[in-house]
């Protein structure tokens, strides 16, 4: 009977935390799938409306609003035909995700560059990224 108990508290204890992570995983690589496709609605689809974007150790945000996101990348996706990003190291956190990217073909250039993406997700909605770039 202890058995049954504990496998029970297990699943029901552990279980929400790792769909929560797994979830949030998972809608972060729809954002990379469709960065990858330059699909600009798709992209779009997995933020929320009160999107904020920030680069590291910048106090003002990159970006405010869906507007002013989609208008960012809308200009960034047009630009950058051979835009690739893949994942070097991933880390699921709780509600947030912190990729280390390697990206090719930004806005047509030849050489690749590395940074750190955190995103945070609520209610399903990306609701802010932040941003570390190479010195």
């Amino acid at each position: 009977m202890k058995r049954i108990f504990v496998v029970f508290m297990v699943c029901f204890c552990v279980a929400p935390s790792f769909a929560q992570s797994s979830g949030v995983e998972s809608l972060v690589q729809q954002s990379l799938e469709a960065y990858n496709n330059r699909d600009i609605d798709g992209f779009m689809a997995l933020f929320a409306d009160s999107i904020s974007m920030y680069d590291f150790g910048v106090c003002d945000k990159r970006a405010e609003g869906k507007a002013a996101v989609r208008s960012m990348y809308q200009d960034f996706f047009e630009a950058s035909p051979q835009l690739h990003s893949t994942i070097l190291k991933r880390i699921v956190f709780d509600n947030k995700v912190i990729d280390h990217e390697y990206i090719k073909g930004a806005r047509g250039q030849k050489k690749p560059y590395e940074l750190i993406f955190i995103y945070e997700i609520e209610h399903n909605k990306i609701i802010k990224t932040t941003a570390l770039r190479p010195q």
